[in-house]
């Protein structure tokens, strides 16, 4: 019998491969996908892509969606009681795990386990470990397409925001850069490979600078 699990997932590229790993596995059965939405902005959280998209990639992928609608100004107190409350409908369910896409940030994957842990829940890591390099390459490798939609300013410039996750950017990521960005460098869109049922169609719009750091490219639905 299958493991009923949510599925944090961001929209990135690192989501999707881990994603795929489930999937590929046969061992799960993925409840919902779980996605934070500062709803002032009615965009996914850092990553800054609108909801439609959002809605759209979960449309691709056939999976229901469940949005945490969080201020732009919140706090972790608020994040957490918000993300509580969820975790705790779909427990009374029979959910017993969240699975991540993390791949490197122990900091970050024991935060998040005691979280789960209050509400007698698991961490399920399906990237975990991998290899940076390695891992960028096998996304490509497997056809995964994604964009980039924000980069941090401390770590890349302008020109890396608003472009495709390529052979090409890869190359030409500065020393010191993880060529996942797990580290906060960049964060990106999915919108093609093997676990989508069909391409999510966009077109690029402005780029802005927000809080004097993060780059943002706005995807306009198409």
């Amino acid at each position: 019998m299958k493991q009923r699990i949510l599925f944090s997932w961001s929209g990135g590229k690192d989501s999707a491969m881990a994603l795929y790993e489930l999937e590929r596995s046969g061992d799960y059965e993925i409840a919902a996908l779980l996605t934070t939405v500062t709803e002032d902005y009615d965009r996914i959280s850092m990553h800054g892509v609108r909801r439609v998209l959002l809605e759209r990639q979960a449309d691709a992928l056939g999976l229901p969606l469940e949005k945490i609608l969080i201020t732009k100004d919140a706090t972790n107190a608020e994040y957490e009681m918000k993300m509580r409350a969820m975790l705790e409908k779909y427990h009374a369910r029979g959910v017993s795990a969240v699975a991540f896409g993390d791949v490197f940030l122990e900091v970050l994957e024991k935060y998040r386990e005691d979280n789960l842990a209050r509400v007698g829940m698991g961490g399920i890591f399906p990237i975990w470990k991998r290899d940076s390099t390695e891992l960028a390459h096998s996304l490509i490798a497997l056809g995964f397409e994604a964009i980039t939609t924000c980069v941090d300013s401390q770590s890349l410039d302008r020109r890396f925001v608003g472009r495709f996750f390529d052979p090409s950017f890869l190359t030409e990521l500065p020393s010191g850069v993880d060529p996942c960005g797990e580290n906060g460098e960049f964060h990106s869109f999915s919108f093609d490979g093997p676990i989508f049922k069909h391409r999510i169609k966009f077109t690029t719009g402005e780029i802005v600078l927000r809080d004097d750091r993060f780059y943002y490219c706005d995807l306009l639905p198409a």
